[in-house]
């Protein structure tokens, strides 16, 4: 049996992962996590008794621990979702971002490298897949879009840690011949993402009739990917992906943050219409009401773009789902999973971050 090492496997994309690797494979799935803030197990749940999942508790700047699920389980994949990835966070306290995403990165080259030198696997077979982000391209223009080819140009704390491990898997991949792929994806939405990004923070505060939060004029664009959908490109690039290059992982839905809200509040209103939610005030009757424009994150990038032409013609690679399925899948989620988010919203109260406030 293969042996798949997940790193971030309790994440957001990770633990969507993880179901669809059980779901579309015949791996062993093997997840390491650290269980920070945005890890919990409550996402892995139902995979918790599956015969071909291991979870292990561990940091992967921790070189000791990595080794020893190394030794252990002899893996022939390693995919490395383990990061700090919240862009306001790296604002306030960048330094956690730096030792998780280069640090951390480093580590697991070094330990995928070094098991490969010492003969524990068959080089050809075995393969380490970073995911990465659009953000590390930096900002675009009105027109144009993000090709694999495009500069790097990181604009946030977050961005440029990313932008820097991207670097260390290259490297390693030219300087060692680390058998290594990267892919870079656009803005991922749906099931178990952590009530801190736009869509999750914007389905729950209007369901509890609290505001909703619009960064600036609500005019900055991104693109949307489903996480099913990244999770099936991700997938396609192990097994297919030819080592060393990289693959640009978008959904092809450019949206404004105002789009998004205005998308969300109709959507919401076919499955728990305003009208009969008793936590909106008989002065908000419309979920349309609750938006709230609240100042910028300061270097806030305007837009981006991806172009994933390159995984469609080399891999046959292409979104199953359209934003409105997408968004009308993630709202029912969220509505039928109050107890995930009570558990994972322990202690966090959707707070504002990212002011530049931070003092580390």
């Amino acid at each position: 049996m293969e042996t798949m090492i997940v790193t971030g496997g309790a994440g957001f994309i990770g633990s969507n992962f993880v179901r669809f690797v059980l779901d579309h494979t015949d791996s062993r799935v093997v997840v390491m996590d650290d269980l920070t803030y945005a890890g919990h197990l409550g996402s892995l749940r139902e995979v918790e008794e599956h015969d071909r999942f291991e979870f292990i508790k561990a940091n992967i700047a921790d070189r000791e621990a990595i080794d020893e699920v190394f030794e252990k389980w002899r893996p022939t994949s390693l995919v490395n979702f383990a990061a700090e990835s919240h862009v306001d966070r790296s604002i306030d306290g960048p330094r956690a971002f730096l030792t998780t995403n280069v640090v951390g990165t480093f580590e697991l080259l070094e330990a995928s490298r070094e098991f490969i030198a010492r003969g524990d696997t068959d080089a050809e077979r075995f393969r380490f897949l970073h995911v990465s982000t659009d953000e590390v391209y930096g900002s675009l223009g009105d027109t144009g879009e993000f090709s694999e080819t495009t500069p790097y140009a990181p604009n946030s704390p977050y961005s440029a840690s990313k932008a820097a491990a991207d670097h260390f898997v290259r490297a390693y991949h030219k300087t060692f011949n680390l058998p290594a792929v990267i892919t870079n994806c656009s803005n991922n939405y749906g099931p178990f993402q952590f009530p801190e990004k736009l869509i999750p923070v914007v389905i729950l505060n209007a369901c509890a009739g609290k505001s909703l939060p619009i960064y600036g004029d609500g005019g900055n664009i991104r693109d949307w990917l489903y996480v099913e959908d990244h999770c099936a490109g991700i997938l396609l690039v192990l097994q297919k992906g030819r080592l060393g290059e990289k693959y640009n992982i978008g959904g092809g839905n450019e949206r404004t943050n105002l789009q998004i809200v205005d998308t969300i509040c109709s959507v919401l209103d076919k499955f728990l219409p305003a009208s009969e939610n008793e936590q909106l005030t008989q002065q908000l009757r419309a979920y349309a009401d609750l938006k709230k424009f609240v100042p910028d994150r300061p270097g806030h990038d305007r837009r981006y773009a991806i172009d994933a032409t390159k995984i469609r013609h080399e891999l046959g690679w292409k979104p199953r789902w359209t934003f409105e399925q997408g968004v009308e899948r993630t709202v029912k989620w969220y509505l039928d999973n109050g107890e995930w988010c009570a558990e994972v919203e322990s202690g966090y109260q959707r707070e504002r971050l990212g002011l530049g406030e931070g003092k580390s």
